[in-house]
């Protein structure tokens, strides 16, 4: 049995990093030996992480979106099928306890799309094995996760390269 007891942490905000910083936990948990699951939601394009994790011993990467920008409308029945298929997987991981970190990677857009309610996540997170320790990222989150999180940060936006137009750059922003 493991003794020691999971936290949850919480990067959010309109600044870049959020994904940097989740990646900076799993850089650690692997190298201390810890099995460690990334599940990037929204998402589904090739990044330079996902090159680089498939590397680290224990650690498992997917990425459940389309790869296309989600606009006000939300996302379409392929992005809920995505969502809920990469939600299975959370679930699990969290319920059973199959892994010591799990990254859930611009997840709560689900609590503002409707996909998932706070209250279902909350109970699954509640019920989790007590040494999975739980990393989320997104732009906003409801006020119950900043509430609940052990650790947040807020990743604030001064200034970025896309208001000069520079635009995205492979090996740095992606």
């Amino acid at each position: 049995m493991k003794e020691e007891k999971g936290l949850v942490q919480l990067f959010f905000g309109d600044g870049k990093g959020k994904t940097s910083a989740s990646l900076g936990v799993l850089l650690r948990a692997s190298g201390h030996g810890k099995k460690a699951l990334f599940l990037a939601f929204f998402k589904g394009r090739f990044s330079g992480e996902i090159a680089a994790v498939q590397f680290l011993p224990g650690v498992e990467y997917y990425q459940f979106g389309t790869g296309t920008f989600i606009r006000d409308g939300g996302p379409g029945p392929l992005e809920r099928q995505e969502f809920l298929c990469g939600w299975h997987m959370a679930r699990l991981a969290l319920l059973e306890g199959t892994h010591d970190l799990v990254i859930l990677d611009e997840f709560p857009y689900a609590f503002f799309w409707g996909l998932l309610t706070f209250q279902e996540f909350s109970e699954v997170l509640a019920s989790r094995k007590p040494w999975v320790e739980v990393v989320l990222t997104g732009r906003k989150v409801p006020e119950e996760l900043l509430e609940i999180a052990d650790l947040v940060s807020e990743i604030r936006n001064i200034r970025h390269p896309l208001e000069r137009g520079i635009q995205a750059r492979r090996g740095f922003e992606y």
